[in-house]
C-alpha cells in the first residue's frame, strides 16, 4: 500500500462529498471522487484505489448494485459503505455482498476517519512487506534485494516488468486491467491513457520469463496473477 492512501468516495451529495473529501485530504489521504454509480465503475476500470467509501443511495444504480459488479473484478478491495438505511436487513445485504463496513448517516468525521484507518490497517496485511520473500508456483521475487527467481535460478526482469509485477503481486488474486497497468506503471493519467499493445507486449515478454501459466488472462478486462 502507498504511503498516503487513495480513497475513491462515491456519494452524490456536494456537501458530503466535498467534506468528506476534505478531511480526508486534511488527513493525508489522496481523493478521487464519483457522483454516480456508473461513474464510479468507471473511476475503478482506470484507476485502483486503496479503499472505496460508498454512498448506498446513488443516482442510476444503487451503491448496492456497483459493490456486486466490483466483487466479481476485485474480491478483496477494501470498501466502507455510507447510507442513511440503519436497518439490519440493510447491513446484512451489504455484508453479504463484500463490504468491509458499514456506517450510518449522520456520523462523527472522526468515527469514519477512525474506520477508514481500521479497514486500510487489516487490508495491508494482504499486500507484500518492502522486505518479504514472495513465493507463487516456481517464481520467487525477493522484494527487498528485487531479485526474482524461477525454480530457484535468477531471471532477468527490465524494470517496467519488474513494476508490473510488484504491482500484480500487490493485487494478488484480483483482476488488474490495462488502464490500471498504463496509470500505475506508465503513469498515463487515467483518463488519458492512450490505446496501445505495450501492456500486452510487457505481458508476454514477462510471461514467457515467469512461466507460461503464471499469469492469467481475463478477456476483455485484464489479468490476474496466479493464486
Amino acid at each position: 500500500m502507498t504511503a498516503n492512501p487513495l480513497v475513491l468516495v462515491v456519494e452524490d451529495d456536494d456537501a458530503m462529498r466535498l467534506g468528506l473529501v476534505h478531511n480526508l485530504e486534511f488527513e493525508g489521504y489522496r481523493t478521487l471522487v464519483a457522483v454516480t454509480g456508473r461513474e464510479a465503475l468507471a473511476r475503478l476500470e482506470k484507476t485502483l484505489p486503496d479503499l472505496v467509501l460508498l454512498d448506498i443511495m446513488l443516482p442510476e444504480m444503487s451503491g448496492f448494485d456497483v459493490l456486486r459488479e466490483l466483487r466479481l473484478v476485485q474480491p478483496r478491495l477494501p470498501v466502507i459503505l455510507l447510507t442513511s438505511k440503519g436497518l439490519e436487513a440493510d447491513k446484512l445485504q451489504g455484508f453479504k455482498l463484500g463490504a468491509d463496513d458499514y456506517v450510518t448517516k449522520p456520523f462523527s468525521i472522526g468515527e469514519l476517519l477512525a474506520r477508514v484507518a481500521a479497514v486500510l490497517k487489516r487490508a495491508g496485511g494482504q499486500a507484500p512487506e518492502p522486505g518479504e520473500v514472495v513465493r507463487f508456483g516456481a517464481v520467487e521475487v525477493d522484494l527487498a534485494q528485487r531479485v526474482v527467481r524461477r525454480e530457484g535460478a535468477p531471471i532477468a526482469l527490465a524494470l517496467k516488468e519488474y513494476d508490473m509485477l510488484r504491482l500484480l503481486l500487490r493485487r494478488r488474486g484480483e483482476i488488474v486491467t490495462r488502464e490500471q497497468l498504463l496509470h500505475e506503471v506508465w503513469g498515463y493519467s487515467p483518463d488519458n491513457a492512450p490505446t496501445t499493445r505495450t501492456v500486452d507486449n510487457h505481458i508476454a515478454k514477462l510471461r514467457a520469463k515467469l512461466g507460461a501459466d503464471s499469469i492469467v488472462t481475463v478477456q476483455k478486462v485484464g489479468y490476474k496473477l496466479l493464486a
